[in-house]
C-alpha cells in the first residue's frame, strides 16, 4: 500500500454511464481501479439529471441546497457569494497559488456549476479533443492541484440508441470512453503522478429506467452508478459499503488536507482511507 501524502486530485467523470461499465469492456478503468476502491452500487442524487448530480459532485451539498439545474447551469453563473461553494473555490481560496483545471465536454458545468474568476483554468471541447487538451495541460502543469474532467458521449449515446445492458451502441461509448480515460491515466502516469496523486473515476448518473432513452427517476438503472479511486492510503480491493456521489466533493477535500465545512451533505466513506 502506497503510503506517500496525497499532493493533488483528479476526478475524472464521463456522464450517464450509470454502473453498465459492468456490461461492456472497459480495461483502462478496471485495471486502475483493481488496485484501489471500487463500487458499483454509489447512488445519484434525486433527481438523476446532470446539473443536479454534477452540481452534488462539485459542492458537496443535495441539489435542493445547491439550487443547480440544466437551464440555470446552460443560462447563469454560479453565484460566487453562495453559502455552498465548489471544491474548486475553496481550494483557490485556501491556496491563492494553486493550479486548478476543469475541463468538461458539456459547457454548463465549467461554465455554470463551477464558478467563473478563480483563476480555474477551464476548456470545453468535444470528448476526444477534451482529452487531447488534457494530456497537454498535465504535461505543462505537473504541479496542478486539482484536475477535473466531463466527458460527454455515453449520456448523448443513451439518448439516443437507449440505456443499459442491452444497448450495443450505448455500450460501445462507454468502452470509448474507456480508452479516452485511459489516455488520461497515461498522461499522469507519464509525469510521475500518480504515486502521489488520489484519482477518482465516476459517473453522474444512469438511465434508462422509467424511460429507454432518458434519466431523472429514482429507479435503479438511473441511481445506481459506478464509483472508484486510487491513490496513496486507498488499499486495493477496498470495500465501498455505501456512497453517494456528494461524497466525491469530500473524499477530494479531505485528500488534499481541508476540514470539511458543516453544512455538507457528503461525507468521507469510513473504509476508504485506511
Amino acid at each position: 500500500m502506497n503510503t506517500k501524502q496525497i499532493k493533488r486530485v483528479f476526478i475524472l467523470g464521463m456522464d450517464g454511464a450509470g454502473n453498465f461499465i459492468q456490461h461492456t469492456d472497459t480495461p483502462n478503468i478496471d485495471a486502475f481501479l483493481s488496485n484501489g476502491a471500487v463500487t458499483y452500487m454509489a447512488q445519484a442524487q434525486s433527481p438523476t439529471i446532470s446539473a443536479e448530480c454534477w452540481g452534488s459532485i462539485l459542492h458537496g451539498v443535495v441539489p435542493e441546497k445547491h439550487g443547480l439545474n440544466n437551464e440555470i447551469a446552460s443560462t447563469q453563473a454560479y453565484p460566487e457569494s453562495s453559502p455552498y461553494p465548489s471544491i474548486f473555490r475553496m481550494v483557490r481560496e485556501a491556496q491563492p497559488e494553486a493550479k486548478l483545471a476543469a475541463f468538461s465536454s458539456w459547457a454548463p458545468i465549467v461554465n455554470g456549476i463551477i464558478e467563473e474568476g478563480f483563476g480555474i483554468h477551464k476548456e470545453t471541447l468535444p470528448d476526444d479533443e477534451l482529452v487531447g487538451a488534457i494530456e497537454t495541460y498535465i504535461r505543462n502543469n505537473s504541479d496542478v492541484k486539482l484536475l477535473y474532467m466531463q466527458l460527454d458521449d455515453p449520456d448523448a449515446s443513451g439518448h439516443k440508441y437507449g440505456y443499459g445492458p442491452d444497448s450495443p451502441n450505448y455500450l460501445k461509448a462507454i468502452t470509448k470512453m474507456d480508452e479516452l480515460f485511459g489516455r488520461v491515466l497515461r498522461a499522469i502516469e507519464q509525469q510521475g503522478l500518480l504515486e502521489d496523486s488520489l484519482v477518482i473515476l465516476l459517473t453522474d448518473h444512469g438511465g434508462g429506467g422509467a424511460n429507454k432513452h432518458d434519466h431523472g427517476s429514482d429507479h435503479p438503472m438511473d441511481k445506481n452508478v459506478f464509483w472508484g479511486c486510487a491513490g496513496p492510503g486507498v488499499a486495493a480491493d477496498t470495500v465501498l459499503p455505501e456512497l453517494f456521489i456528494v461524497d466525491t466533493a469530500a473524499v477530494a477535500l479531505h485528500a488534499l488536507g481541508f476540514e470539511l465545512p458543516a453544512n455538507w451533505d457528503g461525507k468521507v466513506p469510513a473504509a476508504l482511507f485506511s
